[in-house]
């Protein structure tokens, strides 16, 4: 596979965790409500995410509401909005970037800027790759430490949603995505950093004398 090609693959699996990062944003599957009763027939699950949680009963109907004030929330939820948000930003900027440099596209002519800026695009996703893992791995804490405490009623126990499935499959994607666009980019100025010379043979005159063109 020559470095193009794996070079569109790394934008590619880029661009793939950069969506699955707005997805698992929106997705109100953070956190989902534990059965862990006796009898599991419950009448409505819960949903909490980042932006609203949501009430599921069991007749199918669901009931969505928006957080009232954002000072109130917890801190890992504002975190979470906050890494979310920037890595969504971010990644829309190392897309660009990654185009601009890229080798398929004609924005920049080749040589060592145009390899240095691919590089700069595939380091902002590895860079949203690991912003991304910090509100998951926080809220996947929670969770955890939550559902073991004796402390906590059984209610208010949680298990991690699919948003964070999601989250953590997009984070792989953004961080080998990122490391396949740099080390392509690295091997191709590699093999450019040392071009070869070429000079035409010097070739005598009708009198024997060199020209002096071949010394220029």
């Amino acid at each position: 596979m020559t470095s193009a090609a794996v070079e569109i693959l790394g934008l590619g699996l880029g661009i793939l965790g950069w969506v699955g990062v707005i997805l698992a944003c929106g997705l109100p599957m953070w956190q989902v409500s534990a059965f862990i009763d006796v009898n599991i027939v419950v009448a409505q699950t819960i949903w909490e995410g980042l932006w609203m949680n949501c009430v599921v009963q069991s007749t199918g109907q669901m009931q969505c509401k928006v957080y009232d004030s954002i000072l109130a929330l917890p801190p890992e939820v504002q975190a979470g909005r906050a890494l979310t948000v920037i890595v969504a930003l971010l990644g829309l900027v190392a897309l660009m970037v990654t185009v601009v440099g890229a080798q398929c596209t004609n924005c920049i002519r080749p040589g060592k800027m145009k390899s240095r800026i691919v590089i700069a695009g595939g380091a902002i996703y590895i860079l949203c790759g690991v912003l991304v893992l910090i509100p998951l791995c926080w809220f996947a804490n929670i969770v955890i430490s939550d559902f073991y405490d004796p402390t906590v009623p059984s209610s208010k126990k949680r298990e991690m949603g699919a948003a964070l499935y999601i989250g953590w499959a997009a984070t792989a994607l953004l961080l080998f995505g990122g490391c396949l666009i740099c080390c392509c980019s690295c091997s191709q100025r590699d093999e450019t950093s040392f071009p070869v010379k070429y000079s035409a043979p010097r070739r005598p005159t009708s009198n024997g004398e060199y020209d002096k063109k071949n010394y220029v």
